[in-house]
């Protein structure tokens, strides 16, 4: 207990220090810049990034990321990625394994056949969430897994609907990654034919009320995906869409979706339902669409794609991430007409991003607030933890608010300061430091029986007291973990962590406002 009381209180005082003073960490401008540019591009350092981008150059390290095709993944992580079995399915596979354990043909659900069918969609969804965390943590392709991040919170959807809970890790692995770094027109063409998001929007129940295809659940028009495909995915909400561009685009997706009985028949996926479709002509955004069936769809898509409000809202959001939660207006310009001019190519908006006066003007240094999937992600990086169980960080991270495929809402995870700092979230986060510094969370110990239903359960929290045997304990050393992170530390912190007792020093640089902000 007087450990926590001493660790609470240090921690207090750094925090108040932050408020009320605005002395800046001491260390040499180089090792400032490639520390900045490792906090934005990447989920923070690992022992030795900082020597090796300084080694190669900071341009080199760019242009490396932003062609992640050409740097080899370890074997050890490919090899752990190829296990995890469920990733490699199709939607319609894994609907069809879990409506197989559900019920058998002609009989209804038994409650332990419902049971089983649970169990079934938690290992799914525990196999996506270990796989999200392993390339995280591990990938040497950091920038491939910050955007995948920041895309997956863009076209968003939430495990928490039905069958989506199945989908995943397979909407992120045939939807978002092929395209993180591609063209946004190809993840808006992805993204809507993906069953995942078909679901989550409920564009497959979209019928036209007039066509031969107008019965049972299919007897109207949806406008939810119409209507968040505009204000979130393409034109943003101040886009000049009306409410009849929402009604027209909803008619336009009339018939996409899935085969009309796909638990009988050929599973879930992309199906164009021609007995569903109006086929009238429609007016979106001023431009006539002649009623031809699917293809409407595409030509709608490339109309979004090609929009300058939705240049201008991409390059909004892009700044904000990687650049301050009220982005340079000049930023946002520049970067909306170079979305413009390459039709899309995240590639070149990232790289004319990354070499932006904005990018690199010091009062944005350690100015962004780390979401609590950033914050848990840097704090294994920067440790060098080996993971093994990866229950103690999805469950801290369902603690702190932000579990991991789990927002709600089509908006997706915040990523700015006034959504996440608040004391409730501070404390949570020290705690979640305390035990990470004192090698508390059995990161690197198989978790018990990980096939059982509770795997996937919000954990009690993990305090500096939770019991672990002292033979498998290795704290973190304070010294590399500095030395990691280019002691990046103003004088109050480094103060205090030099008058700190030696087992609470690793905690409290993890706990710092220094390491909390990137």
């Amino acid at each position: 207990m007087k450990i926590q009381i001493r660790f609470g209180a240090i921690a207090l005082y750094l925090w108040l220090g932050l408020i009320t003073s605005s002395s800046a960490a001491n260390h040499p401008e180089n090792s400032q810049k490639i520390l900045h540019l490792l906090n934005r591009i990447s989920f923070g350092p690992r022992s030795g990034d900082i020597d090796r981008v300084r080694s190669q150059g900071i341009e080199n390290y760019i242009k490396q990321q932003l062609a992640p095709e050409n740097i080899p993944e370890p074997q050890n992580l490919t090899e752990r990625i190829n296990s995890l079995e469920t990733l490699r399915k199709t939607p319609a596979e894994l609907s069809a394994e879990y409506n197989n354990i559900l019920r058998k043909p002609g009989e209804k659900p038994t409650p332990e056949s419902r049971s089983a069918a649970r169990q079934k969609a938690r290992f799914i969804l525990q196999q996506a969430v270990q796989a999200r965390l392993l390339r995280a943590t591990e990938s040497p392709r950091q920038l491939q897994e910050v955007m995948v991040d920041f895309w997956y919170n863009h076209f968003n959807v939430s495990s928490d609907k039905g069958l989506n809970r199945l989908w995943m890790g397979v909407y992120e692995q045939e939807a978002i990654r092929p395209h993180a770094l591609g063209k946004f027109r190809d993840l808006l063409g992805a993204t809507a034919r993906h069953p995942a998001m078909l679901y989550y929007l409920d564009n497959w129940q979209n019928t036209d009320p007039k066509s031969r295809g107008a019965r049972g659940r299919f007897q109207g028009l949806n406008e939810n995906y119409a209507r968040e495909l505009m204000e979130l995915h393409s034109l943003g909400v101040r886009g000049g869409y009306s409410q009849q561009d929402v009604i027209a685009l909803a008619r336009i997706f009339t018939g996409w979706g899935f085969p009309r009985n796909p638990d009988r028949t050929d599973g879930y996926r992309f199906y164009f339902d021609a007995d569903r479709h109006d086929f009238s002509d429609k007016v979106f955004l001023g431009k006539t669409i002649k009623g031809s069936g699917e293809s409407e769809g595409e030509q709608a898509l490339d109309i979004l794609a090609n929009s300058p409000a939705t240049a201008k809202h991409i390059s909004y959001k892009l700044a904000q991430y990687f650049v301050a939660d009220d982005p340079p207006n000049s930023l946002v310009e520049i970067l909306s007409r170079r979305f413009l001019e390459t039709k899309g190519d995240i590639r070149a908006v990232l790289n004319t991003l990354f070499r932006s006066r904005e990018f690199w003007d010091a009062k944005n240094y350690g100015a962004k607030f780390k979401t609590p999937y950033q914050y848990v992600i840097s704090a294994v990086r920067s440790t060098d933890k080996n993971v093994e169980n990866f229950q103690p960080l999805y469950g801290n991270l369902q603690q702190l608010g932000m579990p991991l495929y789990g927002c709600p809402t089509p908006d997706g995870y915040k990523n700015t300061q006034d959504v996440w700092l608040n004391p409730d979230a501070i404390a949570r986060r020290l705690n979640f430091a305390t035990a990470l510094a004192g090698d508390r969370l059995s990161l690197n110990s198989p978790p018990v029986n990980p096939n059982e239903s509770g795997w996937m359960l919000p954990l009690p929290s993990i305090t500096v007291n939770s019991p672990v045997p002292k033979s498998r304990v290795e704290p973190v050393d304070p010294l590399q973990l500095a030395n990691t992170l280019g002691n990046n530390f103003s004088a109050k912190t480094q103060s205090a962590i030099d008058s700190s007792p030696a087992n609470l020093r690793a905690a409290l640089i993890l706990g710092s406002p220094e390491f909390m902000y990137k």
